[in-house]
């Protein structure tokens, strides 16, 4: 059985919670992690460089001299890329750098991410996490005395009261449940959701 403690708002246990075992137990898969991070990172690579072909910069198309005769190398055009000047002959040009990766796979990276952190006594659970308006001292309280450092705090749904109180705290990285993925989740030392956050995990992970 997966079960964990649950914290409240004060930061006290508030009970235990039962996790999904195909989801936070899983078998850990390192190689599939890392193709699952290097998948992220590639797909954020802008790609964004671009050189001039031959058939893009400025100069004439006449070729400069005859073929034979004048004792200098044969040319075609002022354009060549062997010229300065010239157009680049094999330069990088605009391009994504993502590949695509199977939803079985990167579900399956998840689960060992997930299973990793639970593993390891990394992920912490609130029961819930509720404020009546932006409060970042409060916030900044409750991880101090938990020690949550460089934490991913995962929610459930978009709070705003909650996403303005933590987004100033340095280490702190605030995301819905639909936007984890194994990077943000291995690049952080603690992971921290709410029940609700964990029940959409499930939903989705569950085998």
């Amino acid at each position: 059985m997966a079960n964990i403690k649950v914290y409240n708002m004060q930061g006290e246990e508030a009970g235990e919670m039962e996790l999904n075992e195909s989801v936070f137990q899983a078998k850990i898969n390192v190689p599939l992690m890392h193709q699952a991070v290097v998948n992220n990172q590639a797909s954020e690579r802008r790609g964004t460089h671009e050189s001039k072909t031959r058939s893009q910069v400025q100069g004439s198309t006449k070729k400069p001299w005859r073929q034979k005769g004048t004792g200098r190398a044969r040319v075609g055009t002022k354009r060549n890329p062997v010229w300065t000047g010239g157009g680049v002959a094999f330069g990088p040009h605009m391009r994504s750098y993502g590949f695509s990766m199977p939803k079985k796979m990167r579900r399956a990276a998840l689960r060992s991410a997930l299973s990793d952190k639970f593993a390891n006594g990394e992920l912490i659970v609130f029961d819930e996490l509720v404020l009546d308006a932006p409060k970042t001292k409060i916030m900044a309280e409750l991880f101090h005395k938990l020690e949550l450092e460089n934490a991913l705090l995962v929610l459930g749904e978009f709070d705003e009261n909650v996403m303005k109180s933590v987004r100033n705290l340095a280490g702190v990285c605030p995301v819905e449940a639909t936007g984890i993925n194994v990077y943000n989740i291995l690049a952080n030392k603690k992971l921290i959701m709410t029940k609700d956050a964990v029940a959409r995990v499930e939903e989705v992970l569950a085998l």
